[in-house]
């Protein structure tokens, strides 16, 4: 009687999770599209979930953008060459993350990039590349290394004149986690917050199986050269399909060395698979300035980091343990 009663109990159960079913939303959210996806009992609790998230995500935009004269983040821009500006502990750790990801990138990554002059057009109307002395005087204000922080006091400070910090290669990724981290806490058992290519998956798929991304040929955006299967894990990829220039056959991403103030050139796209799509966002942006052989070193130095890198060639290139995985 009990083997019968507990068989019973099993199917239930297994009923239970057969219910649930996946529940997915767009929205424009921080300029972009956001594909929020869940793994809830109804379309209702789904909703609410999803809900959720977007007010998260909504939230962190307020904080963090420099659109907003009343973010916070306005505020220290404003506020430079002048004196500290008192943050909440979540910007000032952002903040904080930031410069620690400058650091190991050499430079790659700054949020102190805001302050570049926007001396590159991707719009077609360039057709020369400007001047070196232009390009110099472009990044004068730029550098991770002159952001004073005071831990104590929650301050930051740019000391010149003109300095601005940003959040374009880092932001997005973060509202993903931070959006996961929320619909966690409040039970939601798996899900994906995928942040215009910044992507953060957690749990399974209703029927077990672990979620599919697909990573996209940038030599033909209209098709995927692969599918990766991700568990508790971020992915972010970013491209030079969508915005670049050709001069003297060369093709230049939009994405710019903020120590040089030159265009990346040579990797057509990176996918950085990481713990948390912070840090995804921020390496996948570091590698197409550093370049293939200095991208694919920082990484396989890193814990838990793995990367695919499109040549503009065509020719794929793998991180180390990808690599052993023959995908």
């Amino acid at each position: 009687m009990k083997k019968i009663i507990v068989f019973l109990i099993a199917i239930l159960v297994s009923g239970i999770v057969n219910a649930q079913e996946v529940y997915q939303r767009t929205s424009k959210l921080m300029g972009s599209r956001f594909d929020i996806t869940v793994v809830a009992d109804s379309a209702e609790q789904g909703n609410q979930y999803i809900d959720m998230a977007v007010a998260e995500i909504s939230r962190i935009e307020k904080l963090i953008s420099s659109w907003d004269h009343k973010s916070q983040t306005s505020s220290v821009n404003s506020n430079a060459g002048m004196h500290p500006v008192k943050v909440d502990k979540e910007l000032f750790d952002l903040v904080a993350r930031s410069i620690h990801i400058s650091k190991l990138t050499g430079g790659a990554f700054d949020v102190s990039y805001a302050s570049m002059d926007r001396i590159w057009k991707f719009d077609g109307s360039i057709s020369e590349m400007p001047s070196a002395e232009a390009m110099k005087a472009s990044v004068e204000k730029v550098g991770y290394k002159k952001i004073i922080l005071d831990q104590k006091k929650n301050t930051i400070f740019l000391p010149k004149s003109g300095m601005k910090i940003g959040f374009g290669a880092i932001g997005k990724g973060y509202a993903a986690d931070k959006a996961k981290k929320l619909l966690q806490s409040k039970g939601v058992i798996a899900g994906i917050i995928n942040a215009s290519g910044d992507m953060n998956t957690w749990g399974k798929q209703p029927d077990g199986s672990d979620w599919q991304v697909a990573i996209t040929n940038p030599l033909n955006k209209s098709k995927v050269f692969a599918w990766m299967p991700v568990y508790e894990q971020a992915v972010v990829t970013s491209g030079n399909y969508e915005k670049y220039v050709v001069l003297d056959n060369k093709r230049y991403t939009h994405i710019i060395d903020p120590r040089t103030g030159y265009p990346s050139s040579g990797i057509a796209s990176v996918t950085v698979f990481a713990p948390k799509a912070e840090l995804a966002d921020a390496l996948a942006t570091s590698i197409f300035v550093m370049g293939v052989d200095a991208g694919l070193h920082l990484i396989n130095q890193l814990p838990e980091t793995e990367c695919i890198i499109v040549e503009e060639g065509g020719a794929i290139v793998y991180s180390n343990h990808l690599e052993k995985r023959k995908i």
